[in-house]
């Protein structure tokens, strides 16, 4: 399963993602930072599964129709930051999307993703992905679950991990740098946490228009779960 996560930087790098679409060929689009008014149903073989609709900033989970059928999508409020009551970017920053994998036979949640700000603390980020990866698995209990996006994490990430771990999930950097607009704050901002997949590479894609650059994680599932044929009765 290939999937892309990108930060589109208030819309700005939107009129990319067709282009990103036909190059790398996903099977899921992960997107942050958008104008969920002007998305389009379709981009390229991607059909939209849901976005936020609160949001001055919003999400978004595009997936493929003929390899996945979604079945449940629902948009989640997290702990918010002194930001977010100031100047309300971001009323939801989780997306999820509980898919059927129409090949595999099986069931999994995949997950758009947006920490909060460069100005709220890493502990408020931390207690952000901890909800977060526990919504999902409210969203399907016991599936594997691919969550993406901007963590806005610079510095740390061995502490994130150790905590990531500890709830029972993988986090995944990718093989560049995804952020240097700033120059202190420079580092891997786009990131992956899974559980029941295998991660064989995020790879940072060519910079754009955005601040981020997109990435594509390549995921299989792994044998800790086995398919939805295997565990349902008969």
């Amino acid at each position: 399963m290939r999937v892309i996560s990108y930060n589109l930087r208030k819309h700005r790098a939107s009129g990319e993602l067709v282009g990103l679409a036909e190059h790398y060929a996903p099977d899921i689009l992960c997107l942050q930072e958008c104008d969920t008014r002007e998305l389009p149903q379709h981009i390229h073989s991607l059909q939209l599964a849901n976005a936020t609709m609160k949001n001055r900033l919003g999400l978004a989970v595009y997936y493929r129709a003929d390899l996945f059928r979604a079945e449940k999508v629902q948009a989640f409020v997290l702990k918010k930051s002194l930001h977010d009551h100031l100047f309300r970017p971001a009323h939801e920053r989780l997306v999820g999307v509980r898919l059927f994998d129409l090949q595999a036979e099986r069931e999994l949640i995949v997950a758009s993703f947006h920490a909060a700000p460069l100005t709220a603390l890493n502990s408020l980020r931390r207690h952000q992905i901890k909800t977060a990866l526990g919504e999902l698995q409210l969203l399907g209990p016991g599936l594997p679950t691919l969550m993406v996006g901007d963590y806005n994490y610079p510095i740390f990430k061995d502490n994130l991990g150790e905590k990531v771990r500890d709830s029972g999930y993988e986090l995944t950097l990718s093989d560049k740098r995804t952020y240097t607009r700033y120059k202190f704050f420079r580092g891997h901002f786009d990131l992956a946490t899974s559980v029941g997949f295998d991660i064989s590479g995020i790879e940072t894609l060519k910079r754009g228009s955005s601040d981020h650059m997109p990435i594509l994680a390549n995921a299989t599932y792994s044998d800790q779960m086995q398919p939805l044929s295997e565990t349902r009765t008969p």
